[in-house]
Formats: structure tokens, sequence, C-alpha cells
């Protein structure tokens, strides 16, 4: 099951790691920094076209979102599977 704060950290990780702002990427990414401030808090999920957009004010492919997103869930997986005692 996707994980709306899984994917929020993603994207919130992502754009940390550009070093730009919420306010400059979601100017880039054409929607309203509260809307990108809900989808990093995982409260809002993300249309395929607001992917794509965050993609490009990202400066990377949305397949490349996606797959850190897969990577994030398979890490959540292993970790509820095998928790620390």
């Amino acid at each position: 099951m996707l994980d709306p704060l899984i994917v929020g950290n993603v994207l919130r990780e992502l754009r940390e790691k550009t070093g730009r702002s919420q306010e400059v990427v979601s100017g880039l990414a054409d929607i309203g920094r509260t809307h990108l401030s809900a989808l990093e808090r995982g409260e809002r999920r993300p249309t395929l076209d607001t992917l794509f957009k965050l993609a490009a004010a990202l400066n990377m492919s949305p397949s490349e979102i996606v797959r850190q997103i897969e990577r994030a869930l398979e890490d959540a997986d292993r970790s509820s599977e095998n928790p620390r005692k």
C-alpha cells in the first residue's frame, strides 16, 4: 500500500537535496506552496500531473521519483518485518 507519509518524506528529501525551498520548488512546479507542504507532510497524495511538475522543478525524471518512493516503501516493509528487539 502506498503510504502518503513515505511519499511526502521522499519528496521533502529530494527537494532538500537540491537546496531549494518549498517556495522555489512550488513556484517552478506551478503549484501552491501550501499544497507542496501538505504533500511533504503526507496529508495529500500527488496526482500524476503534480508528480511530473515536481520532477521538472527538481531537475529529475518522474521515474526517478517513483524509484525513490519504491525504495523507501521497501525499506519500510523490511523494517516492519524485522523489528529490533
